[in-house]
């Protein structure tokens, strides 16, 4: 049976979800007093900062770590989606989609892993619970009764909003001066935009043609 839920809207997820994201253990400490004199600048920007080595705005960096447990949530789902279709797909494209479904659930694990890194990276924790993946994520599950074009389809949907949502980080993460999470989320844009192109194809038609200029 087909698993319903009603996932959360942004603001509330902000509101709840946000003071969660900042473990105590990860808290900054202020730095060690030394003997030079410092401008009232250069202190006000080290509280303000998350880790010397980072030297990132803690409140943007809390903005970045949010969007990216909706991705890290996002791509869970993406990726149990994908172990579904590799089991259940049938038909005369079973040995295609077998091996292919099993390529992107690889690739889609390797992302789990990378994006929870990045927000440990940035010292906060990432979101690593079910119940909490299934609310904060657009992607919905699927059942298992679907032809191999149906899975292709809904895959290509996902990607949609998997797409929207690295988007939506990388331009969190630019106001946050943060190129590091911006040149880890920019290649997975690339990679799953050219993925989807050739998705596309093979749900194409032979008749059909891309348009031209």
């Amino acid at each position: 049976m087909e698993r319903k839920f009603e996932p959360k809207n942004r603001e509330q997820y902000l509101s709840d979800f946000g003071d969660r994201s900042r473990p105590e253990q990860f808290d900054v400490k202020e730095p060690v007093t030394t003997t030079h004199t410092e401008s009232n600048s250069t202190q006000n920007q080290t509280t303000n900062t998350t880790m010397s080595y980072l030297n990132l705005d803690k409140q943007k960096t809390a903005t970045t770590v949010t969007e990216l447990n909706v991705l890290l949530a996002d791509y869970h789902l993406y990726y149990q989606k994908l172990r579904n279709f590799h089991w259940n797909v049938v038909g005369h494209n079973f040995f295609d989609l077998h091996e292919k479904f099993e390529q992107m659930y690889d690739e889609a694990k390797i992302k789990v892993d990378e994006i929870a890194e990045r927000i440990l990276t940035l010292r906060y924790q990432p979101t690593s619970n079910l119940s909490e993946y299934l609310e904060l994520s657009s992607i919905e599950e699927s059942k298992s009764e679907h032809t191999d074009v149906e899975m292709v389809k809904q895959l290509l949907s996902d990607h949609g909003k998997l797409i929207t949502q690295m988007r939506k980080v990388v331009e969190v993460a630019d106001a946050a001066g943060d190129e590091g999470t911006i040149d880890l989320i920019g290649a997975y844009i690339r990679e799953l935009e050219k993925e989807s192109w050739m998705l596309d194809a093979w749900v194409m038609n032979t008749s059909d043609t891309h348009k031209s200029i």
